[in-house]
């Protein structure tokens, strides 16, 4: 989906016409990948947008940071504050969140310390990732030869624009042998992830899904996932997997911001139960039309800006 290239982009601290939210080709994070970045939802529920699990993902922007040793100059509830003032202004009642924290115009070397640290947020409106008919009846999803990154590499942990090389091969790889999408496999052979999503198999009504040390994302709609599967009482395992676990799966499905919950073309050849009940019930609690038991949704209008709205 291309962008629309008119609104608001905040950076650091002043909010920019889309037009003119430039940096310096010299910047370090053109040269070097130096940047984190975050990926989450504004949603149109029915009592008004909201973010879904915004605290969760501003944390692990920082905890990305951290591991990367860039210290941003704002902290946690002021991006939080300025991504929810960013909607309003941007009058959005669903977007997609993109916070960037980089390392911008100084100097330029593998050493990034000279480097200011830069913080930018970006919006833009942007429905499924996949066509209905792909959430409804799966993906065609092919194993890629590109391996995830090996253990002490570059940390799968962080959510770093770097890993995003790795995944732009997995991707690309994937739509050239006429896939939709690529999964991923660790050094060791066992099941990773897809290109930028979670995976979840369902065998005998059991879910598993692969463990951080399998150089996963600890993303926050796999958490989700596995919240609400416990929730309507199915068992969840995370533990690593064999390759050969996806050939006898009942059921194998894809999870993330982006992606949301969309089934993968396995075994059943199209979505089964265990997906369709937990895609429901993802998609109830995002329109606001289930109990938000796990406050989840954060309103982007609160009682004092619904009045100054007004």
């Amino acid at each position: 989906m291309s962008f629309p290239g008119t609104g608001k982009i905040w950076m650091n601290g002043t909010l920019v016409d889309w037009a003119d939210a430039k940096i310096h080709v010299a910047s370090h994070v053109v040269h070097y990948g130096s940047a984190v970045f975050e990926g989450a939802r504004c949603y149109d529920t029915k009592q008004g947008p909201a973010c879904f699990r915004l605290d969760a993902h501003m944390r692990r922007l920082f905890d990305s940071a951290r591991i990367y040793r860039m210290d941003s100059p704002y902290d946690q509830q002021t991006l939080t504050d300025a991504v929810l003032d960013l909607i309003r202004v941007n009058k959005f009642q669903a977007c997609y969140i993109r916070p960037l924290v980089y390392r911008g115009y100084d100097s330029l070397g593998v050493n990034p310390y000279p480097c200011p640290v830069d913080v930018s947020i970006m919006l833009w409106e942007w429905g499924a990732y996949f066509t209905k008919e792909a959430i409804e009846e799966g993906l065609d999803v092919k194993i890629s030869t590109w391996a995830r990154n090996a253990p002490n590499t570059t940390p799968a942990m962080a959510k770093s624009v770097a890993n995003y090389a790795n995944a732009q091969l997995i991707k690309m790889e994937a739509i050239a042998d006429g896939y939709a999408e690529g999964i991923a496999l660790d050094t060791q052979g066992n099941l990773s992830e897809g290109s930028g999503q979670n995976i979840f198999l369902v065998r005998e009504n059991v879910i598993y899904t692969p463990p951080i040390g399998n150089s996963v994302l600890s993303g926050v709609t796999r958490d989700s996932v596995v919240t609400i599967a416990r929730d309507l009482g199915f068992e969840v395992r995370e533990q690593t997997l064999p390759r050969e676990m996806l050939y006898i799966s009942d059921e194998v499905f894809f999870v993330g911001t982006a992606v949301e919950v969309t089934p993968i073309k396995s075994g059943r050849g199209r979505r089964g139960p265990v997906t369709e009940a937990i895609q429901q019930k993802f998609f109830q609690i995002v329109k606001g039309e289930a109990p938000d038991t796990h406050g989840w949704l954060q309103p982007v209008y609160t009682r004092e800006t619904a009045t100054t709205r007004a």
